[in-house]
C-alpha cells in the first residue's frame, strides 16, 4: 500500500462542487464522486480521497491536489494512463506521484492560488461565459488593481467569507492580488496561505463593485482595518473562478 498525489484539472460547469455529497434522494454529480469511481475500478478500497479544497458547483480548476492509498504494482506513470481512461471528459489527472504516507494534500499546504477572470461585454458571449464572468458598465486595469491594492497582508477576512468551521479563525495572509489582461479578459490572479468559503467570489464582487461606483472607495481597506464588520452582500459568478495550483514544501525545495 503507497500514498499517491494527484493534480487535477475539470470543468467545473456540470459539477456539483468537488466534495462528494451526503445520502440524498438523488444523487447529484461531484468530481470527487467521479474520481472515487475512477480508482474503486483500480482496486481502491478506501473510503474517501483527501483534497487540498472543496470547489464550489461551476468552479472549475486546473491545479485541485488530492491523496489517497493504492495497491499499485506498476510505475506512476501507469497510473496516471489508468486514471484518465476511467475519468469523465470534464475531470484529467494532471500528474501523479508518490508521496509520504502521512501527506494530507489541505494540511500540508503552505499556499493557494485562484484566479479569477472577467470580461467586459455589454451582451451575452456564449463562448466566452463559461469560464469568465460578464460584467458591464465596464471596468478598468488600473480601476481594478488599485481596488485590490489593500489586501496582500494577514487581516480578519471575516467580511469576505465564512471559516470551514463555525468556531474557524477568519484571518488569513494574502501574499499576491494583482489583476492583468489576457487577451479579451482581465484576470486577478490571489495567492494565500487558506481561503474562506466563498472569499475569492467576494473580493472580485466588491472589487468590480467600487470600480463601478456601486460600492464606496474604501470598502475593502475599511473592512480588513475593522472600521466596518458588516460582510459584503453579493457574489461573482463561479464560472469565473478557477484553483490553479497548491504548493508545498517539497515543491519549494525543489527550486
Amino acid at each position: 500500500m503507497a500514498r499517491y498525489q494527484v493534480t487535477l484539472a475539470y470543468d467545473g460547469t456540470l459539477f456539483a462542487g468537488f466534495q462528494r455529497q451526503g445520502r440524498r434522494a438523488a444523487p447529484v454529480r461531484t468530481v470527487q464522486g467521479v474520481v472515487e469511481t475512477a480508482l474503486q475500478q483500480l482496486g481502491w478500497q478506501g473510503r474517501t480521497i483527501l483534497a487540498a479544497g472543496r470547489t464550489d458547483s461551476g468552479v472549475h480548476a486546473a491545479g485541485q491536489v488530492v491523496a489517497f492509498d493504492l495497491d499499485w504494482e506498476h510505475a506512476p506513470a501507469a497510473l496516471l494512463a489508468a486514471l484518465n481512461a476511467r475519468l469523465p471528459d470534464d475531470v484529467a489527472a494532471r500528474s501523479v506521484q508518490l508521496t509520504r504516507v502521512d501527506f494530507h494534500p489541505r494540511y500540508d499546504a503552505l499556499s493557494r492560488c485562484y484566479r479569477y477572470s472577467i470580461i467586459c461585454q455589454a451582451q451575452r458571449n456564449p463562448l466566452q461565459e463559461r469560464y469568465a464572468w460578464r460584467v458591464w458598465p465596464a471596468v478598468s486595469l488600473e480601476d481594478l488593481q488599485a481596488a485590490a491594492s489593500p489586501l496582500p497582508g494577514r487581516y480578519d477576512f471575516g467580511a469576505f467569507g465564512t471559516p470551514p468551521r463555525g468556531s474557524g479563525s477568519t484571518v488569513r495572509r494574502v501574499d499576491r492580488a494583482v489583476w492583468r489582461v489576457e487577451g479579451e479578459r482581465l484576470v486577478f490572479e490571489i495567492v494565500a496561505d487558506a481561503f474562506l468559503y466563498h472569499m475569492v467570489r467576494r473580493l472580485v464582487y466588491a472589487q468590480v463593485k467600487i470600480t463601478q461606483g456601486k460600492l464606496p472607495p474604501n470598502a475593502i481597506q475599511d473592512r480588513l482595518n475593522g472600521k466596518l464588520r458588516e460582510m459584503v452582500q453579493g457574489l461573482a459568478s463561479p464560472r469565473g473562478l478557477v484553483l490553479a495550483s497548491v504548493t508545498y514544501k517539497e515543491m519549494m525545495e525543489q527550486v
